[in-house]
């Protein structure tokens, strides 16, 4: 039996009539240090369970417009088969115009909706939420590593990065400084917003790795980083970004769930249901 994003019986979550469609793809295949992503699509529907329906910023219950989850995309081959099986669904999905919305795994499970969207929004722009840069050609003999999503993003569409404070050398040479936003210069301001703003196109496509956030509101994920963003930093940047441009779908990666720490999964589920509440209310 599926466990489903917000379980409650409703007969929203049948996929024809529902206007969002969950996917999660319990994939950990590259990840180089801690284990535990492939457990985190169900630790974040577990967690979904006990969410308010009602959004109180948009004064809203984004559920009546359908969410339908998917039976979890299991391709463990290799990263290769794995980014072929996760793009063939995100296309049959986008294909039938929903608003797509993938759960991992690590950050590799990004790659296949990143180029599904890339096909059906010429133009689009990735906007990325991580610690780490995650461009690396190639690591560990694959292309499709997590430490390479957004050297394949950037093969089939404009990228912007937010919140990095890890990056290797090998990584500068393609790097468009105009277009990545350190932690270290944006922490405690807002003045570079209208900055990345403008650097956007109309279609946007978010990718969020939660190692993004500061470990002391997100310990579980697979590489934590110090000195990270807060909760209400991302979202007041989504809020912009939803009112100038027309987010197309997104994901929420890395999430190692820990069971002495379940707010970590909480956190992880109530960042979607807000995401989709400003997107179909904001």
């Amino acid at each position: 039996m599926i466990t489903k994003y917000l379980d409650s019986g409703n007969e929203c979550f049948n996929e024809s009539q529902s206007a969002i469609v969950v996917m999660p793809v319990p994939y950990d295949g590259t990840s180089t240090w801690i284990k535990g992503a492939d457990k985190g699509p169900a630790a974040i529907l577990d967690a979904s369970a006990n969410l308010e329906l009602y959004d109180i910023e948009t004064e809203s219950e984004v559920y009546r417009k359908g969410i339908h989850t998917t039976e979890s995309i299991m391709e463990q081959d290799s990263p290769e088969s794995m980014v072929k099986a996760v793009y063939d669904k995100a296309q049959g999905f986008l294909k039938q115009d929903k608003f797509l919305v993938t759960i991992g795994g690590e950050h590799s499970v990004s790659i296949g909706p990143i180029m599904a969207y890339a096909e059906k929004y010429p133009g689009l722009t990735v906007l990325q939420f991580d610690a780490h840069g995650d461009s690396r050609d190639e690591y560990m003999g694959s292309k499709y590593n997590h430490a390479c999503v957004m050297a394949r993003a950037r093969e089939c569409a404009s990228i912007i990065q937010v919140g990095i404070r890890s990056m290797d050398v090998s990584e500068m040479s393609e790097a468009d400084k105009s277009r990545i936003f350190y932690r270290h210069q944006i922490a405690g301001n807002s003045d570079w917003h209208e900055r990345l703003l403008e650097l956007l196109t109309g279609d946007v496509y978010i990718t969020i790795d939660l190692d993004v956030f500061d470990p002391s509101i997100m310990p579980s994920v697979g590489t934590p980083e110090p000195d990270g963003m807060l909760y209400h930093e991302v979202i007041n940047l989504i809020k912009k970004v939803n009112k100038q441009c027309n987010i197309v779908g997104f994901d929420v990666v890395e999430l190692c769930p820990n069971e002495a720490y379940k707010a970590a999964d909480f956190t992880a589920a109530k960042l979607i249901y807000q995401i989709l509440s400003l997107k179909f209310h904001g």
